[in-house]
């Protein structure tokens, strides 16, 4: 074994994800006017469908799409998710192939990811890290949070926004949303749940939610009680609930540790997260919660989350 050898292995997966992702990852301007500064451009990333971050795209409804055969087309926007910051575009013309879907929830901690994008307006740029952490928050405006966000450290720019996190397979594992910092970049996982919300906006052009009216955090059950429990270790604690909301109204408080909901074991927000889509509205939803070192049961009724 010589010395280059890891650093070739390394090279070989980022020049092979590059050479498969580049062509498809377009390069967006989006008209945008600001208030009292006349209109402007938002520069982002796309990559597959056209599938790219809700901000980039802010309240237009077209823009044009340039990809790195020189192709350009212009684009409508399908439907946008702030909740999820996630918005699918539609091309007028021919565009590349699309990219192949991966899946974040396989993502272990020190894998090797390429972030795929045009920062700064620099087309088809190409920075590799590893995950650095998985199950992030991020603010989503004033929309709430963003739940189960993968960290990377792979170089992001401002315009990278909407493009590629890739696996070591050239599969598409995040969209990059945003920079939080020197070597703390933050990406939209591609799983079960934002799946289903991209089909909605595809079907609908919007994302219907159920809601609850619940501040919930991962939290250990008790020793004592695990083995009633077939052994699990984690529900959600209450944090605050909202007062007049469905949780409030089902008679749920701070404090309690959350259990199941709907006959499904909710440990993690995105448990919860992934039950609270149209076909939960108005409908009873059972929930066992921990109370006071006793099960308690609890019948909600989610409303339709109604966006500010």
């Amino acid at each position: 074994m010589t010395v280059n050898e890891p650093l070739d292995a390394y090279s070989k997966i980022v020049v092979g994800v590059a050479e498969q992702l580049t062509p498809k990852v377009a390069s967006l301007r989006v008209p945008r006017r600001a208030p009292g500064r006349g209109t402007g451009e938002s520069l982002g990333s796309a990559v597959g469908f056209l599938l790219t971050n809700a901000h980039v795209v802010g309240q237009a409804t077209s823009g044009t799409a340039a990809f790195w055969d020189g192709t350009s087309v212009p684009f409508q926007v399908v439907g946008a998710d702030p909740l999820s910051d996630l918005a699918v575009l539609r091309a007028t013309g021919d565009t590349p192939e699309p990219a192949v879907l991966g899946e974040a929830d396989e993502l272990k901690v020190g894998q090797l990811v390429v972030a795929v994008g045009n920062p700064l307006g620099l087309a088809g740029s190409v920075t590799a890290g590893v995950v650095s952490a998985l199950g992030r928050s991020m603010p989503a405006g004033q929309h709430g949070l963003i739940e189960d966000v993968i960290q990377t450290d792979a170089a992001l720019n401002p315009g990278n926004s909407g493009g590629a996190l890739a696996d070591s397979r050239a599969r598409v594992v995040g969209i990059n949303t945003a920079v939080a910092g020197v070597g703390l970049g933050l990406a939209v996982p591609v799983n079960a749940t934002t799946r289903r919300i991209m089909s909605a906006l595809m079907r609908e052009g919007r994302v219907r939610r159920a809601y609850l009216g619940l501040v919930v955090a991962p939290a250990p059950v008790a020793p004592a009680w695990r083995p009633r429990l077939g052994g699990r270790h984690t529900g959600l604690r209450v944090a605050s609930v909202v007062t007049g909301g469905p949780a409030d109204r089902a008679g749920l408080r701070p404090g309690d540790l959350l259990l199941t909901a709907g006959g499904h074991e909710v440990a993690t927000a995105q448990d919860l997260q992934r039950l609270m889509f149209a076909d939960a509205i108005g409908r009873p939803l059972a929930i066992t919660v921990m109370r006071n070192g006793a099960l308690v049961d609890v019948i909600a009724e989610p409303s339709e989350l109604v966006a500010a």
